[in-house]
């Protein structure tokens, strides 16, 4: 009996402190990860995670992949990005993706990494939204920018693909399909992302 005691209250300690190590479920939830924060001058609001359902807040879960460790897997289905780690394991973010029509898949790499990127609307997109126009030449970095406080490039056998793993201030679209095609993440998991990410790894996109 007094074993048991010690195992529930280890284990309501660990779900207190924002992580779960408890049975087959995530290995470390980081829920406790997303508060204000200054960066690069910039401040960062609290994320409202309560809000945000529990499968897409960053927790490193198991995961069996031939890939090695530093590759990253978008499951464009599930809403999840993956960041593989060694021993079976993976970093795992909620995404949102592109909406219908905007759908996209494959293998690219991380050519650049930028922190508080300037957003340039494409070409294709201006025509879309004529009211875009104005940011032709670039909207500077901030916190309403779509890229959000980073941005990672993707490019393939073909040069730039167009596409970029990148943050957002609309943390409430992580899980849906809104995008113009590109990942987006919540800003505070974009920069965990960005800090782990190499220039040159793999990307893959399901």
């Amino acid at each position: 009996m007094r074993v048991k005691s010690i195992i529930l209250a280890a284990a309501l300690s660990a779900v207190l402190a924002g992580c779960s190590t408890v049975g087959l479920g995530p290995m470390q939830v980081f829920s406790n990860d997303y508060g204000a924060r200054t960066d690069a001058g910039y401040a960062l609001p609290r994320i409202p995670i309560e809000k945000v359902p529990y499968k897409y807040r960053r927790q490193i879960v198991r995961y069996e992949t031939s890939e090695k460790p530093g590759t990253i897997i978008v499951d464009t289905n599930q809403k999840f990005l993956y960041f593989v780690l060694d021993n079976g394991k993976a970093v795992r973010y909620g995404i949102g993706v592109g909406r219908e029509g905007f759908e996209w898949h494959g293998t690219a790499r991380i050519a650049l990494k930028r922190e508080w990127p300037t957003w340039t609307p494409p070409g294709a997109m201006i025509k879309r939204q004529p009211e875009l126009a104005k940011w032709r030449n670039g909207m500077p970095p901030g916190l309403s920018n779509p890229l959000g406080a980073r941005a990672m490039y993707l490019f393939n056998k073909g040069g730039d693909s167009g596409y970029r793993l990148h943050g957002s201030p609309e943390w409430n679209s992580i899980g849906h399909a809104m995008s113009s095609g590109c990942i987006r993440l919540m800003n505070q998991d974009i920069i965990d992302l960005y800090d782990r990410a190499e220039v040159g790894a793999k990307v893959i996109v399901m």
